[in-house]
């Protein structure tokens, strides 16, 4: 009988550990509690070690030595496995090539509301040379103050603004805003953006277009997180963004997506993995490198801030930054026109 019951847990064992690996396999990767689980890999990594070395301990014990072993190795699977992906994706802080006439640099950093100040930002702007800052939580008046700051360093920018509601009242999520360098030409946000018939469900994203044609449009992103009361809203924002880099045309999508590369399996086309853009992060080294919550190792957190592009881009570089406050960390990813 205790046999039979051991078979049975580990046949359990094995079908759960398979799911919370590789979830998209069984299309539950957008569903509770497998999106949960999943977008924290480094914790099933440890999760998958410690039943490891519990089912050694337990290999001691004569009787219950058959139902350690298998265990044992489901656990060491599911590990290989995970740590796998950890490897194919990358993690670690990265680091950024030198900068080259036609490239272009991209920040994204949900700043919390004003939990980095907008001296760090501007700080990390000047730094890193960018040309493109995407800041979900971020009130148009921290925009225009990090604007003067770099203004007055020359490295001009200018400020974009999308809200909800009544700002006055209301938290900086639900805000998003955006600069750009001068370099890139004349941009706007477009109509739909700023009065919400085309965007996300909660806090806003914003589109914004080049006023000439000519350049990238830049998606700020900023999905709702998947909390148990909000996984409906949380997938329609995922293939609202999807909708956003479609087959022909110059995309760069960055911000908080509230989601990690696992989830968005379904979502993307013809080799992206958000519509037709890709990842620059899993694609020079950073991709398992927890953006959130900040608090946590890196390898423990969530990879839930991203920087796509579409495939008239190569990423050659990208960079974890300190979060400075915030419970996001930043993501700094370099661009370069593809051929």
């Amino acid at each position: 009988m205790f046999r039979l019951f051991g078979v049975l847990l580990t046949v359990l064992f094995a079908i759960a550990s398979a799911i919370v690996v590789w979830p998209q396999f069984f299309q539950l990767e957008q569903t509770f509690p497998f999106a949960q689980l999943v977008a924290v890999r480094g914790v099933v990594l440890a999760a998958f070690l410690a039943i490891a070395l519990l089912s050694l301990l337990l290999l001691l014990a004569r009787p219950l030595r058959g139902f350690a072993a298998s265990i044992l190795i489901v656990a060491l699977l599911g590990a290989a496995a995970t740590g796998a992906i950890g490897v194919m994706r990358g993690f670690g802080s990265g680091a950024l090539p030198a900068p080259t006439d036609s490239s272009v640099r991209v920040l994204t950093w949900n700043t919390a509301g004003e939990a980095v100040s907008a001296e760090t930002i501007a700080d990390a702007i000047l730094a890193n040379e960018v040309d493109v800052v995407t800041l979900p939580e971020t009130a148009e008046s921290v925009g225009e103050r990090i604007a003067v700051m770099l203004r007055d360093q020359g490295h001009p920018m200018w400020v974009h603004h999308v809200q909800f509601g009544n700002v006055e009242n209301g938290p900086q999520a639900w805000e998003t805003t955006i600069l750009i360098s001068p370099d890139l030409g004349d941009y706007s946000v477009i109509a739909s953006s700023e009065d919400g018939s085309s965007n996300t469900s909660s806090v806003p994203s914003a589109v914004v277009m080049p006023v000439n044609g000519s350049g990238p449009t830049i998606v700020a992103v900023h999905a709702v997180a998947p909390r148990v009361e909000a996984m409906d809203r949380w997938q329609s924002d995922l293939n609202w963004i999807a909708d956003q880099c479609p087959a022909d045309g110059d995309f760069i999508l960055a911000g908080d997506f509230n989601a990690t590369l696992d989830h968005m399996a379904a979502l993307g086309l013809g080799g992206g993995d958000m519509g037709y853009c890709l990842d620059a992060a899993s694609r020079t080294g950073t991709g398992l490198t927890g953006t959130w919550p900040a608090e946590y190792p890196e390898l423990l957190g969530a990879p839930i801030d991203h920087i796509m592009a579409s495939g008239n881009w190569n990423p050659t570089g990208s960079l974890v930054l300190d979060a400075a406050g915030s419970d996001h960390r930043a993501l700094v990813v370099q661009l370069e026109p593809a051929g």
